[in-house]
């Protein structure tokens, strides 16, 4: 039985189509700046590193909560403060930490696999 199992993505489902040390690519569009893709709206992020991160940060998240965030922490997998950690599990928001090309990795196939993922990424040159 032959048939097409990609999945079927509606038009303008941002995915991460390349990453260098100082930028995060969506499609043809580069940036060069920390990036946070909450509901397929991508939109720079003011934090430039790990230690900078506030709650303040992930607010606007709460409007319309993601399934999961996944957190790109720039070149190794780190963990920000335990007060962010506790605020995503007071919010009931899964949360996940890993290098920023894992993260990105790991967002293309959670968006294909149709689920409600969001993304904030530092830079992979970081850390």
């Amino acid at each position: 039985m032959k048939g097409d199992i990609s999945p079927q993505l509606a038009a303008g489902t941002l995915l991460f189509s390349g990453y260098g040390e100082d930028y995060l690519q969506l499609h043809d569009t580069r940036y060069n700046h920390s990036l946070i893709i909450h509901h397929n709206t991508p939109s720079a992020w003011a934090p430039t590193r790990l230690e900078a991160l506030e709650i303040a940060h992930f607010a606007p998240l709460l409007e319309r909560p993601p399934e999961v965030l996944l957190l790109g922490t720039g070149r190794t997998t780190r963990f920000p403060d335990a007060a962010i950690l506790d605020w995503m599990a007071e919010h009931h928001i899964g949360f996940e930490c890993m290098d920023s090309r894992s993260a990105a990795r790991t967002y293309n196939i959670l968006i294909e696999e149709g689920r409600t993922v969001s993304i904030a990424m530092l830079l992979p040159g970081i850390g």
